[in-house]
């Protein structure tokens, strides 16, 4: 009779364990460090280790089966957590599933595997991208030129786009920083890299460069950029066999009247821009409205639309935040002006004052893009030479957020059942 309580007794406590979960809330009150919460969830994908992403719950929360490793990775990496009964989870998802709530509780089953656009050595300015995964602690693998032009974006479910200049004009830098050692040898090493791969002109590679993760959305990837990697890289498919280059960039002059060769039909988000002639000046086009807009600091910030979770999950997964109401940052590329960005892009945040988009999102093909302006959502100004943005002293930035909502959405795209 002992003998079989004793296994009675086992039985329910093995039965307990298992049917625990792990809950990570994401709202300001709840989460002491909003950042690292998105590399335990990556980090239990990888270990094969489900999870559902609590859409519009205490600010967009995740609900994890039970493990030993994810509570000791909660403990180590700081991240707020509890562990809940079956019981209690059920009714957190019971009461998502009500129609009277704009919640949901989406299935996020494997880890994307994360590719980084970016060139391998050291530039003068940190990538906001990179910063956040290496301290959410979520793997990547930082691809160039070459790897991309030989098909290696095939062995990844999401890409980056680096801060980056797909018309080959070195980041329109010329006008300031043309003597800069680090601008002189950046454009002899982009030079050099162009032989290697069988081109003439640097903008050549970067508009081959484009076409290939053009392809790659199409075929259905998923593609996040920054800064000047959004204008620049729709000006150059928009400029196939067009030269806009000056001399001082590729060695010859850029084509008369080129404006009127511009094809608005081959871009992702944007149509309708001018391009900036002036070499000299430290700008691509009318799309960026940072020359254009009159913000000051204090009162620079963007608003996040809502969405309904139950019918439009996607923009819900891609906008989860612990407050609607962001702090802007500037960039090369600020924000994009509303009256060039094309009416099938969805305008997830804007400043609608100053009728600027901030924070976009669309489809191609049988993939999806999102654009962010600005550089470093926790630099103001961030400029070239400054020091990097120590994340330790910004774990829960709403502005940092919105780029890791981009990388666990991959996780679900082949699955949002409801629960």
């Amino acid at each position: 009779m002992k003998k079989l309580l004793s296994i009675f007794a086992f039985l329910l406590v093995t039965n307990s364990l298992w049917a625990q979960f792990v809950y990570i809330p994401m709202s300001a009150k709840n989460q002491k460090n909003h950042l690292k919460a998105y590399g335990i969830v990556y980090f239990s994908l990888q270990n094969g280790i489900k999870a559902k992403w609590l859409l519009n719950y205490d600010g967009g929360a995740f609900l994890i089966e039970n493990s030993e490793a994810i509570i000791k990775e909660c403990k180590i990496r700081g991240v707020s957590y509890q562990v809940v009964s079956d019981a209690k989870a059920q009714l957190i998802l019971q009461e998502i599933s009500s129609p009277s709530k704009n919640q949901e509780a989406v299935t996020l089953e494997k880890a994307p595997k994360i590719a980084v656009y970016s060139p391998k050595d050291k530039m003068p300015w940190d990538d906001a991208v990179t910063m956040v995964l290496k301290y959410a602690e979520i793997p990547f693998d930082v691809i160039y030129d070459e790897e991309v032009l030989n098909d290696k974006l095939l062995l990844y479910e999401w890409l980056h786009l680096h801060h980056e200049d797909f018309t080959g004009q070195y980041g329109r830098f010329y006008g300031a920083f043309r003597t800069a050692p680090w601008y002189i040898e950046g454009k002899l090493r982009a030079e050099k890299e162009a032989k290697a791969l069988g081109y003439s002109k640097v903008s050549q590679v970067k508009l081959d460069v484009a076409k290939k993760i053009r392809d790659y959305v199409i075929g259905g990837g998923f593609m996040f950029a920054m800064c000047s990697a959004t204008d620049s890289f729709d000006i150059a498919l928009s400029a196939e066999g067009v030269d806009i280059a000056e001399s001082m960039f590729d060695g010859d002059a850029s084509e008369p009247n080129y404006q009127s060769k511009i094809d608005f039909n081959k871009t992702f988000a944007f149509e309708n821009y001018t391009l900036v002639r002036n070499p000299t000046t430290y700008e691509f086009s009318s799309i960026d409205m940072t020359r254009k807009r009159r913000i000051p600091k204090t009162s620079d910030y963007f608003h996040l639309q809502e969405y309904s979770a139950k019918w439009d999950p996607v923009p819900t997964m891609l906008t989860q935040n612990h407050t609607q109401l962001v702090k802007g940052f500037m960039g090369q590329t600020t924000s994009f002006d509303r009256n060039t960005v094309k009416p099938t892009v969805l305008v997830m945040g804007e400043n609608k004052v100053n009728r600027e988009a901030r924070y976009i999102h669309g489809t191609k093909g049988k993939g999806m893009f999102t654009f962010y302006g600005g550089h470093d959502p926790e630099d103001y100004t961030h400029r070239v030479g400054d020091p990097k943005t120590e994340l330790d002293l910004h774990p829960t930035s709403p502005g940092y957020r919105l780029i890791l909502n981009n990388v666990l959405f991959p996780a679900a795209k082949k699955k949002k059942q409801k629960t």
